[in-house]
């Protein structure tokens, strides 16, 4: 029996109306290694664990039994997209609650000259998006692209890769990706 200990510390995290930021200065462990827990790509130590859900706080015993509800709304109206970005990149997610979910939906938003960082992003799964206006500049291992209206892209997220906003206007892209990564 496997358990998805990532999707399920961030579905309590956001019940509990927290940042990753905040946990971590709960807790004492950085925002960055909890971001690795929920999306799957860094399995905590039990000790970890339970330093990270004392900040929620709720402990091991409960977080193991907690099941919540699988989300049953198949519609969303646009003011009901859940914001999950901030500053310069909108990310906004397609249902608030992805556990149990295979398939995390976005509609993002780069302003002019935003990124997602000079670390290129690496995670398991796939991605794919399609350009709505702008222009994005999707850099994947070394292949670099430059995406108008209409272009799309789609490759294996273990691949590193990086998203830019090109251009003096906004970028406004529909995503998808596998697993939820966020």
């Amino acid at each position: 029996m496997s358990v998805d200990i990532g999707t399920r510390l961030r579905h309590l995290r956001l019940m509990h109306n927290l940042s990753q930021r905040e946990l971590a200065k709960r807790t004492g462990v950085t925002n960055s290694t909890i971001s690795l827990i929920e999306s799957n790509s860094s399995n905590p130590s039990v000790g970890a664990l339970k330093r990270i859900l004392d900040g929620i706080p709720i402990g091991l015993a409960e977080f193991f039994a907690f099941e919540p509800e699988r989300p049953r709304k198949a519609f969303y109206r646009c003011d009901e997209l859940t914001e999950i970005g901030k500053g310069p990149i909108s990310y906004r997610q397609v249902g608030d609650n992805l556990f149990g979910r295979g398939l995390q939906i976005l509609k993002e938003c780069y302003q002019p000259g935003s990124d997602t960082g000079k670390v290129p992003l690496v995670h398991d799964g796939e991605e794919g998006g399609i350009v709505l206006s702008g222009r994005l500049e999707v850099t994947i291992d070394d292949e670099r692209r430059i995406l108008g209206p209409g272009d799309a892209y789609y490759f294996e997220s273990h691949h590193p890769h990086r998203f830019r906003c090109i251009g003096p206007v906004p970028c406004e892209v529909v995503s998808a990706c596998t697993p939820p990564t966020f």
